[in-house]
Parts: C-alpha cells; structure tokens; sequence
C-alpha cells in the first residue's frame, strides 16, 4: 500500500493546484462576461475530451505502463497552465484561450483517469479496494474543501498569476512522486500478446465487455441519467453564489461544501462502503435527490452550504461503491480500456447538460416564476413564491425529483439489484515493470 500511498499524495496536491486554478479562472470568467452561458461553455470545454476521447485513452492506456501514462498526464496539464500563465503576464489572456486551456488540461486528465484507476487495481488488496477508492476521493474532497477558499482570498490579495505559478509546482510535485514509485502491469494473457490488437478492436472490446454484463451496463444508464441532472445544476452554483456575494464568500461557500465530501470520504475510507454496493450508490441517489427540494426554501448562502454539506457527505459512498464493484469485477488487463469506455458512456450526457441548463432557466424556469409569468398566479407560484431567483430555485427542485425518481426506478430492476453475485470477483494477477520489458525484448 505504501507505493499507493505515495501516488494518491502526489495527486492530492496536484488536486489542490488545479482547484485553485479552476476557482479562479472561472470567476474570471464570469466577472468578466456576467453570462452564465460563458461560464457553461468553459465548464462545456472542460466535459467534451472525457466524452470523445475516453476510449481512445483506454485503450492506450492498457498498451503502455500506467504510471508513465500518468507522467504525460500530469506533464501535459502541467504545460497547458504554463501557457495560461504566459498569456496573463503578457497581458494577451482572452476568454477563449481559458476554453481552450480546459479543453487541452481535460485530454490529458483523460488519459489521467484510467490509468489511476487501473493502477489503484494493482496496487491495493481487493478486500481493500473501498477503502482505496475513499481515499481517492477524499483527495478530491480536500481540494474542493481547501482550493475555493484559499482561491477566493488570493485572488483579491495575489493575483491570478500567483495562484497559477502554485499550481505548476503542484504538478512537479506529483511527476516527482510518479518518477519515485514503480507499479506493477497486470499479467497479459498469451492470447493478448500473440494478438497485438488495433486500437479499434481494443475500444471494441470494451463496449463488448460491458454489453455482455448487463448488471453493469444498467449501473452505467443509472450514472449517464443522474449525469444529465446533476450536471445541468453545475454551471448555476458559481453565478448564484457570485449573485449573492463575493469571490471570498463564494469560495467560503465552495470549501464548506467540500468539507461535506472530505467528511463522506473519511467515513468511506473507514468503512469500505456497504457489502451490497449498488444499495451505496442508489440509496445516496435518493438522498442526493431529496437534498435539492430544500432549495426551494428562499435563497441564501447560508442554505446552499448546508444543503451542499449535506449533498456531497454521501457522494463519496455512491462513487467509492461503484469504483470498487467495477474494479472487483473487471479483468486488470482490461480496465484501461473498459473503465474509459465506462467513463464516456456515463458522461456522454453532461454536454446536452451544460448546453441546456443555462437556456433552461434563463428563458423557461426564471420567467415563469417572474411577476405575471407563466406559473405567477398558479399553485406552484404560490408554494416556490414568484421574483427573482425563484424560477432557479424550481428548476432546482425538479432536478431533485427526477433522480429521485430514476432511482427508485433502479433499485426495482433485479438485474442492477444482483449485480455483484451474478458476476463473480476477477482474480489479480501482476508483473512488475521490469519484466514486462524483459518480456517485450524476448529475454529472461
């Protein structure tokens, strides 16, 4: 475990560098434009690469030794934020090039992704792969918790420039982990190496995984609906809270929510997740969904902190609870290219998502619960109440009902129910690095 240990610091605080980053080009934007169509469209840039690119990075991913894979990753982001920070002190940033950025920092963290995941798999003890997958998302939790705060007050005190030379040290500090550890590649079968299969024929073989397995392909719709939800609310928080206060508040905000995460992930690390993990990740939807109608009480920051705590404490358990049942359940020398196809049919909804949330509400939600709307006079403008930010705060609730409801649709399907007896625990096999060249030399 200590070389994982080792990994999951030196992403921790790559974490925490790009956190501050993002905090801070986003305000950029948003004070910049006052759109929350321009705010979507950076947050667009940002989910494209992980929808079209996924299974290309699989497949690769399963190609290479993953611990280099993570190298270019870290590498790549790490240059993409040198350019921004070029571009600022020359006095040349524009709002497209932070678009660009995103776009370009994303395709790296594309082949980032699985090759963590895959390589958490080598690393950890199957019977631990619960707790591992906690601590993975406690790090997410931590920079959520720390970066919007500490972004928000250095963005007044600091300057953007400041906060973006930090991240780049972040991103040497997790390539010099990288460059420390070895980690194991999973044993290849002869027929795998004899093949020597194209790319498309590997992104193939990861749809066809995942077809074959139906438990896990229903898994998969469940998390591509509550993606198309919950992401169409993700390009409101930021404008709302900057409605309603400053960056520093704001990002007060944001760290708040994110001690509600840090807390969940400290109970998942703990714990492991419940033995039946698709009860961990429906019964959180459930909650999750239920949170979000309390939002129609009138809005503040107060609120939307404690409904976001509350919102992200259980979020570590729904995802460590599928990464684990993935992981347990998933050849290792197909996890590359399976977890990325995995990846991008979850999240091919987030950018209909993004697309709609802001012309949602813009001309549908808000004017409607505006003096003389659409729903003004009628029962539902009496319950939410009718004026500004009213209309945000129904489309908000009917988010929430909507996942309460596919949800209980899942939990009644017998095939996600039994999903982890129906297809047995894969047993692990590894090689370490150094024989897997000697392997490809044809020495011994």
């Amino acid at each position: 475990m200590r070389t994982f240990y080792t990994i999951w610091l030196g992403q921790l605080v790559s974490l925490l560098g790009s956190g501050l980053t993002g905090f801070a080009l986003g305000v950029y934007v948003y004070q910049e434009t006052t759109s929350i169509t321009a705010f979507a469209m950076s947050i667009l840039a940002f989910t494209l690469p992980g929808v079209l690119f996924s299974p290309v990075a699989g497949a690769l991913v399963d190609r290479f030794p993953r611990r280099w894979m993570m190298i270019l990753s870290d590498t790549g982001a790490g240059f993409t934020t040198l350019a921004v920070l070029a571009l600022i002190l020359t006095d040349n940033l524009q709002i497209w090039h932070i678009y660009a950025a995103n776009f370009v920092a994303s395709l790296f963290n594309t082949f980032q992704w699985p090759a963590y995941s895959a390589a958490t798999t080598m690393l950890v003890p199957q019977a631990q792969l619960g707790r591992a997958s906690g601590m993975v998302q406690m790090a997410d939790a931590i920079a959520q918790l720390a970066a919007p705060a500490i972004a928000g007050a250095l963005f007044v005190t600091w300057g953007m420039p400041n906060i973006i030379m930090i991240d780049i040290i972040t991103f040497l500090f997790a390539v010099g982990t990288l460059l420390y550890v070895r980690i194991p590649e999973p044993k290849r079968t002869a027929e795998e190496a004899a093949s020597k299969p194209s790319i498309l024929s590997s992104i193939r073989a990861g749809f066809t995984y995942i077809r074959n397995r139906p438990g896990l392909f229903q898994l998969l719709m469940y998390f591509a609906g509550i993606n198309l939800f919950f992401t169409m609310l993700q390009p409101l928080w930021t404008p709302l809270l900057l409605d309603l206060g400053t960056p520093a508040q704001a990002g007060l905000v944001g760290s708040f929510v994110g001690a509600g995460m840090l807390v969940g992930t400290f109970v998942m690390s703990a714990w492991g997740g419940p033995k039946r993990r698709v009860y961990g990740v429906l019964g959180t939807g459930i909650w999750m969904g239920a949170m979000l109608l309390f939002l129609l009480l009138p809005a503040s920051m107060v609120l939307i902190a404690v409904t976001g705590f509350f919102s992200m404490l259980v979020l570590p358990i729904m995802n460590g609870s599928s990464q684990a049942l993935w992981q347990s359940k998933t050849e290792p020398d197909l996890q590359g290219r399976v977890f990325s196809v995995r990846r991008m049919l979850a999240q091919f909804t987030a950018p209909i998502a993004i697309l709609l949330s802001g012309p949602l509400v813009d001309r549908v939600f808000g004017p409607a619960l505006m003096p003389g709307g659409a729903l003004a006079d009628t029962l539902i403008g009496q319950l939410v109440g009718v004026g500004p930010g009213r209309g945000m705060a129904l489309f908000f609730a009917v988010i929430g009902l909507l996942v309460l409801v596919i949800s209980i649709l899942a939990l009644g399907s017998p095939r996600l129910r039994n999903v982890q007896d129906e297809i047995p625990d894969v047993i692990i096999k590894s090689q370490t690095e150094e024989e897997t060249l000697k392997e490809a030399l044809g020495t011994s």
